[in-house]
């Protein structure tokens, strides 16, 4: 049973996951812990619902700052990870964008994606919107270009239709002039264009012109709800720490506050118990694209807000040991954020390379190929036994902290790749 109670009252996004930890839907919320609740406080008569719940192991959420960030944020998510529970935006590119082109003649454009380079205005949810806000800054500031070459200019130009760059001397200062009113209109200097748009209105109604005036007024409401949108920023990489905690499986969870604490503390000789674990790991492509990550576990949850991904900076090629040293200085810049007990992902190099750094903290190496633990207690090494809880607990937080230096990994050989 889900402990709603645990849910905060905030706007956010929120995920149903199998027994195997699978996300299988993906919702969206103004106050996460309201909607939640209600698909478990009633009978529900829809058979969907009904499958969703009978299906459901467990759910997660993000919590972020609106509920129009959590509507862009589900959009994107369902397009990700296609949950079988959702229907809609399971395919195709939910968002469009309104794409200022770079060049000689730049342009504006209404775009699905983000691979031409220029000054970008989005993602919007709202299609429709966008494309009569679109066509209304094309219009209104004469912004069309056509293929054409005529040395008096196309048909479309003589009607009003083309800025005229198929003419033989056509003004391209005054086009870029315009193309930055266009621009403007899209930032924060919006006051003096709504200004003059309701001065207009005013100036139709008064003579009587309501099919011109209910146009603007379409207008105004239309770029209102795009600026909105543009406030918020929304990026999809500010939520990858908590996207990742959310979807990525974990092979067993543990309650620390049980007997597992105790076991892992008897376990590694330790003379308090452990809540809080920190797991590093390095990743690296034929020792190119070094990185490095921290995740941390509290109580036997994720606590998505201290994980840390780091790009190496001191390194061009593999040195796990020094890798190691630079991930750990940087994340305990601040000395009072260390956890219970550190993992590292390797042997006892790697833990003799970071131990003068953690001002005595537990700390623990995990060496994949035989499973062994290196440590204060076990100098020499013990392999762990597999199908114990302690054999299960470190192996899963390590496979965790690996997935997750892995994803950014890929990220980021994708991105300086591309």
């Amino acid at each position: 049973m889900v402990n709603v109670h645990l849910f905060p009252q905030l706007p956010g996004v929120y995920l149903f996951k199998d027994k195997d930890g699978k996300v299988i839907y993906i919702g969206k919320a103004k106050f996460l812990k309201k909607r939640v609740s209600s698909y478990f406080q009633k009978r529900h008569d829809d058979w969907k619902v009904q499958s969703l719940l009978s299906e459901h192991a467990s759910v997660d959420y993000i919590v972020v700052k609106s509920e129009m960030e959590a509507l862009l944020l589900e959009a994107q998510m369902i397009c990700d990870y296609k949950p079988k529970f959702n229907v809609l935006l399971k395919s195709g590119q939910p968002f469009v964008y309104i794409l200022f082109t770079q060049g000689k003649l730049p342009q504006i454009k209404l775009v699905r994606n983000q691979k031409l380079k220029g000054k970008y205005f989005g993602p919007f949810l709202q299609k429709v919107q966008a494309r009569k806000v679109f066509e209304y800054l094309v219009n209104t500031f004469h912004l069309h270009l056509c293929n054409k070459k005529i040395e008096n200019g196309c048909l479309d130009y003589h009607l009003g239709l083309c800025a005229g760059n198929c003419k033989t001397d056509f003004d391209t200062q005054g086009y870029l002039f315009r193309l930055q009113l266009a621009k403007d209109a899209l930032k924060h200097k919006h006051a003096t264009l709504l200004k003059s748009l309701k001065e207009k209105i005013a100036e139709y109604n008064k003579n009587l012109e309501f099919e011109k005036s209910k146009h603007l007024q379409e207008y105004i409401d239309n770029l209102d709800l795009i600026l909105q949108t543009i406030r918020i920023k929304f990026k999809e990489e500010k939520f990858e720490n908590e996207i990742f905690a959310a979807v990525t499986p974990i092979k067993q969870i543990y309650n620390f506050a049980g007997d597992v604490d105790q076991k892992l503390q008897q376990f590694l000789k330790l003379d308090k118990p452990i809540r809080s674990i920190d797991c590093f790991d390095i990743s690296h492509f034929q020792s190119s694209y070094l990185t490095g990550s921290c995740i941390r576990f509290v109580d036997g949850k994720p606590e998505k807000n201290k994980f840390r991904r780091f790009k190496i900076k001191t390194l061009k090629k593999q040195n796990d040991c020094a890798a190691l040293q630079e991930v750990v200085l940087r994340r305990y810049k601040k000395k009072d954020d260390f956890p219970d007990l550190i993992m590292i992902d390797g042997g006892k190099g790697q833990l003799n390379a970071i131990l003068k750094l953690i001002g005595g903290v537990a700390c623990i190496s995990l060496a994949k190929r035989e499973e062994t633990v290196f440590g204060k207690a076990y100098p020499k090494g013990v392999k762990l036994d597999l199908k114990t809880d302690i054999g299960r607990l470190l192996t899963a937080l390590r496979d965790y902290a690996h997935h997750f230096a892995i994803s950014y990994h890929r990220k980021r050989r994708t991105k300086e790749s591309f």
